[in-house]
């Protein structure tokens, strides 16, 4: 069962304007449009629902703007989209899923927990292989949480048999629809959709129609836009983004300085990093437009850095001093890089710690070890691995990290 969505565009919902009469095999609109619906496995009668026209005439009219301006937030990403969605083989609509669902925005986040452009759930993120830790959160990273929502839609499609019920599924949750079904004694749309049996729930059935609707105003919109608004329908292809391979502990500053552009814009094109570096433990892939790709081969060099960041979280009791002597660096140096002042710090502030590269190594305690085991491993005393936590006994538990001096 997947989660209730982010509250998506509130569309007024206004008295219904003069619709076009022409019949749906004659009108050119139609005509199109009736094609773009055949690609989710909607037949053009849907065009006749209601709510969808209504929902469509008012992305045009009273919530024209805010249609812009999710267009305007999403130009950074909808070039890559679209190219993932068109290679993997399904309904190219389904970008505008990701509008439905975030506004385009990488760091929208619903009430439940769902998080990203795809608006993943931690449990379903990672069973199609998004990473989340302190570092990093991939279900914002564009093109990672890309690939898990065309594998989430491909099971879904092969589940269901159809694309608008894989649709369905992935807002309200697989078992929810196989029950409406059921209920219903019929997967037909417009059964589900029934506004006095609600098979399903409301936010479900409006659901489709508004990922519909996003999809008709964009595949008409020069009838609907102005031409400079109906630039923000087709961003630069220069602009879709790639994947390279950089060092852990790399600042986006530096990565940006090489390649020739601003760290606040690199940063946009990766909002999975939590901290404005890569990881300090693994390497990392990095997205950068494709216009910037051959100035990467040609002049990026790994940054001279000295030091990789690795984040504490401080626990009550913790002074600068503590910590600073836990990970072997001047409390200086962390006061300085969190810009701290007074030297005051709280329980549950995450500090981001400089180190020296090399100079330690972290490690999880697992089943089965003790903190006797562990010293032999690394070739240090345990009364040194003691020293640098804050132990007072020999006592460790499965999950906690420990400092360990190389």
């Amino acid at each position: 069962m997947r989660r209730k969505a982010l509250p998506l565009l509130l569309l007024a919902l206004t008295a219904a304007p003069t619709f076009v009469t022409a019949s749906l095999t004659t009108d050119p609109v139609y005509v199109d449009d009736t094609k773009v619906l055949e690609t989710l496995d909607i037949p053009p009668t849907f065009l006749r629902d209601p709510l969808f026209r209504e929902l469509k005439i008012n992305l045009t009219s009273v919530k024209r703007k805010e249609y812009l301006r999710m267009l305007e937030r999403g130009r950074s990403y909808i070039p890559t989209l679209r190219k993932m969605i068109a290679d993997s083989g399904i309904p190219q609509l389904f970008l505008y899923m990701a509008m439905a669902e975030s506004h385009f925005d990488a760091h929208a986040r619903s009430s439940a927990k769902a998080v990203g452009l795809w608006q993943f759930m931690p449990m379903t993120a990672k069973k199609y292989g998004l990473k989340i830790d302190r570092y990093l959160d991939e279900r914002k990273d564009p093109v990672r949480s890309t690939e898990a929502a065309i594998r989430y839609l491909k099971h879904l499609h092969g589940m269901f048999g159809k694309w608008y019920l894989a649709a369905l599924a992935y807002n309200c949750g697989e078992g929810r629809v196989q029950r409406a079904i059921a209920k219903a004694g019929s997967d037909d749309l417009h059964v589900l959709l029934d506004e006095k049996r609600r098979y399903l729930p409301k936010e479900s059935r409006n659901y489709i129609r508004k990922i519909v609707s996003m999809a008709l105003v964009a595949n008409n919109a020069q009838l609907c836009f102005t031409p400079k608004e109906l630039k923000l329908f087709n961003p630069s292809d220069s602009e879709r983004l790639v994947r390279v391979r950089v060092n852990g502990g790399e600042t986006l500053e530096h990565i940006a300085r090489q390649i020739g552009m601003e760290a606040k814009a690199l940063k946009k094109l990766n909002p999975q990093f939590n901290y404005g570096f890569t990881p300090p433990i693994d390497g990392a892939w990095v997205n950068i437009p494709l216009s910037r790709l051959e100035r990467f081969k040609r002049d990026y060099r790994p940054g001279k850095q000295k030091r990789m960041y690795l984040v504490h979280t401080v626990k009550k009791g913790e002074t600068l001093s503590s910590i600073a002597y836990r990970y072997g660096i001047d409390y200086k140096m962390i006061a300085s890089f969190n810009k701290i002042k007074k030297g005051r710090i709280y329980p549950r502030q995450e500090l981001i710690i400089p180190i020296p590269k090399g100079s330690i190594h972290h490690y999880r305690v697992k089943p089965g070890d003790s903190i006797y085991k562990i010293a032999r491993l690394f070739g240090v005393k345990v009364a040194t691995i003691k020293r640098r936590n804050g132990l007072k006994s020999d006592i460790i538990h499965v999950g906690d990290r420990l400092v360990i001096p190389n």
